[in-house]
């Protein structure tokens, strides 16, 4: 049951969407910075993303009418340049997902600032536009990361887990939506097997690592909720697997009441309720803490 369920488009029962990090092979080099240039298998691995997956995925949501978001690391904009146009081309959404996928939670005030603003720069140079969402690496948002957010007049966040449904997240600068997260619909888990940044997961197969996913999907949209995949194409977007998200889809569109959307238009949709009166969101005041919590 979701206590404050959210009234979506046209009689859809669930907001759905799929949203991609891709992260391309900026994972090999923020994380072994001295010879991740010469690291051939994890760089090709990376690079399947945007050269093999993303015009497989991009196919597959032309096909079926889809917009979708993805979020995409500043220099991944810089060095996959054509995959990024073909993803605006398509009318789909990209998000900001800092520049090397740095953690923000390990930099300084003074290297938070800097990188965020050169992913910025990125944007503006890349896409011609400026993002209105992000996500934050390895989902480590901290205080520093949701104050410029709310600076730099961003609509959306998607790095939390505090509900099930989207809720405000609200400072004394101003707030924005928070896009729900859950390790339960990520395809890390399940398929990430990375021994040069530390994950050895067992790889399973392409239905039952993707099965967490869908039982995600059918407790939301049994309870009228917000169903959101966390995926990335070097991941998902594998052939075996993403033949069994297409058939997922397929079935979703044709039986389902469902809206799939990018998250700046259900961010759009909820600022369009709240403004009309037709429902209320939750909120969260931040910071939650402002010291360390184990003190005598």
């Amino acid at each position: 049951m979701i206590a404050n369920p959210i009234p979506w488009p046209n009689g859809a029962r669930c907001a759905c969407a799929i949203t991609f990090d891709m992260d391309a092979d900026s994972l090999i080099h923020i994380s072994r910075p001295v010879d991740g240039f010469d690291r051939l298998q994890p760089i090709s691995m990376g690079r399947y993303g945007p050269l093999v997956a993303l015009p497989r995925i991009l196919a597959t949501y032309a096909r079926l009418g889809l917009k979708q978001s993805f979020f995409v690391p500043g220099w991944c904009l810089e060095r996959y340049p054509e995959t990024v146009e073909a993803i605006l081309a398509a009318g789909h959404e990209i998000g900001h997902h800092g520049y090397l996928h740095e953690d923000p939670t390990a930099l300084s005030a003074g290297e938070h600032a800097h990188w965020f603003g050169r992913a910025l720069d990125a944007h503006a140079r890349i896409c011609g536009v400026k993002p209105v969402g992000y996500r934050a690496p390895v989902y480590n948002a901290n205080q520093a990361v949701i104050d410029t957010l709310v600076r730099e007049g961003f609509r959306y966040e998607s790095s939390l887990m505090g509900d099930d449904i989207p809720y405000r997240l609200e400072t004394a600068a101003g707030g924005l939506w928070e896009m729900p997260v859950h390790w339960g619909s990520d395809d890390w888990p399940p398929f990430a097997h990375y021994p040069e940044i530390g994950y050895m997961m067992p790889v399973m197969a392409p239905t039952d690592g993707l099965a967490a996913s869908f039982q995600e999907f059918e407790a939301q949209y049994e309870a009228g909720g917000f169903w959101m995949g966390i995926w990335h194409p070097f991941l998902t977007g594998r052939l075996a697997r993403w033949r069994v998200v297409e058939t997922w889809l397929e079935q979703v569109l044709a039986e389902r009441k469902v809206w799939f959307a990018p998250l700046r238009d259900i961010a759009s949709h909820l600022d369009a309720l709240v403004s009309h009166g037709r429902w209320t969101p939750r909120r969260d005041s931040l910071p939650y803490y402002d010291r360390p919590q184990h003190q005598r």
